[in-house]
């Protein structure tokens, strides 16, 4: 298994307790979709690493689990901020318009009143905010997603709508912001 054919579901917050379990966060829109999971890839040494679910308790988007064979607070600790990954088959089907984040990297950006921009490199999470990656000469852009700044997204044409915020290509492309 490796990073590509798996998306990413959460990261593990740390350790809790003294027998191995760990709180995760879980970065899905329905959490309890994954209260079952009897398995899940870690991030260890950037690869991806099998651990099985010996329980798993949900409260909202945070999870506490234990994984066989970590049995002490000093193993889970170890854990502590890395990536949780499932298979990208397991994904639940979305109906037509809608869209895991995963799939738009490398579609087109195409701004209402600017033209095209540029690709779309990744996606980020700042708090309550979701944020789109985009590649603009040469620089990292982040664009807000929300419903008014990310108007469409065009799985055909591979392309995603926007209406930017005056000014927010200023930023990225100011002296100031190197």
């Amino acid at each position: 298994m490796d990073f590509e054919s798996c998306y990413q579901l959460g990261y593990v917050l740390k350790a809790h307790g003294l027998k191995g379990e760990l709180v995760i966060e879980i970065d899905a829109d329905y959490p309890e979709e994954y209260s079952e999971m009897e398995s899940v890839f870690v991030e260890v040494n950037k690869k991806p690493v099998p651990f099985f679910i010996e329980y798993i308790r949900l409260l909202g988007s945070k999870a506490t689990v234990k994984f066989e064979d970590v049995n002490t607070v000093e193993q889970a600790n170890k854990l502590k901020g890395a990536g949780i990954y499932l298979p990208l088959e397991v994904l639940p089907d979305l109906e037509d318009d809608a869209y895991y984040y995963h799939e738009l990297v490398g579609f087109k950006v195409i701004d209402s009143n600017l033209g095209a921009l540029g690709t779309i490199a990744g996606f980020y999470s700042a708090g309550s905010q979701n944020l789109l990656a985009m590649e603009y000469q040469e620089k990292e852009v982040l664009i807000p997603l929300t419903d008014e700044v990310v108007t469409s997204v065009d799985k055909q044409t591979k392309t995603v709508e926007t209406t930017l915020p005056d000014g927010l290509l200023d930023i990225y492309l100011s002296d100031d912001a190197n």
